[in-house]
């Protein structure tokens, strides 16, 4: 029987945190992790889909990687969205405005290649990127964690995040592998 926040009756879910990952990853053939102003590597050890990293930059890019993974497959795949979040100093997430959008932005993309049977946090997601696309640089720039990185001299770095599709590189961090 499956819980109602695995999301598993839709081929595109969205979720946070390493907690989400678990909640709705399950039955995946991708997690598509977003952190777009402090990328890290996420513990993807006890993940056991393919896991990639995505963000505003490359988009498109990731969108593409996983049609060519479905179309290799044969069949549907099921990609989860994860938004990293920020982390308070209690470890608990913290909701960042540039996750959400890139996340937004990755679920955007797989719906203009045809992978858009979305679950409704996925839409919202989704929904909140193409209502402030005209403005994601400056909400980037002046979300908390984007104006603590200007503050610490980090500013380019900000600028260059929040380019859309600039770069064409899809980083998998875990193999791709076909869940049973």
């Amino acid at each position: 029987m499956t819980h109602p926040h695995d999301q598993s009756q839709y081929q595109v879910r969205f979720d946070w945190g390493l907690a989400g990952a678990e909640t709705i990853g399950a039955d995946v053939d991708v997690i598509v992790v977003v952190d777009v102003l402090s990328p890290a590597l996420p513990d993807v050890d006890g993940l056991r889909p393919a896991v990639v990293a995505g963000d505003l930059r490359n988009r498109t890019a990731v969108a593409e990687w996983v049609l060519a993974r479905q179309a290799e497959k044969g069949d549907r795949f099921a990609v989860a969205v994860i938004a990293a979040g920020e982390t308070r100093e209690d470890g608990s997430i913290r909701f960042s405005v540039e996750d959400q959008l890139g996340a937004g932005a990755i679920i955007d993309a797989l719906a203009t290649v045809g992978i858009d049977y979305c679950s409704p946090e996925a839409a919202a997601a989704c929904a909140a990127f193409t209502g402030l696309r005209g403005a994601v640089g400056h909400l980037v720039s002046a979300s908390a964690s984007g104006k603590e990185l200007i503050e610490g001299g980090f500013g380019a770095d900000v600028a260059l995040a929040s380019e859309l599709d600039s770069s064409n590189v899809v980083p998998v961090l875990k193999e791709y592998a076909f869940t049973e």
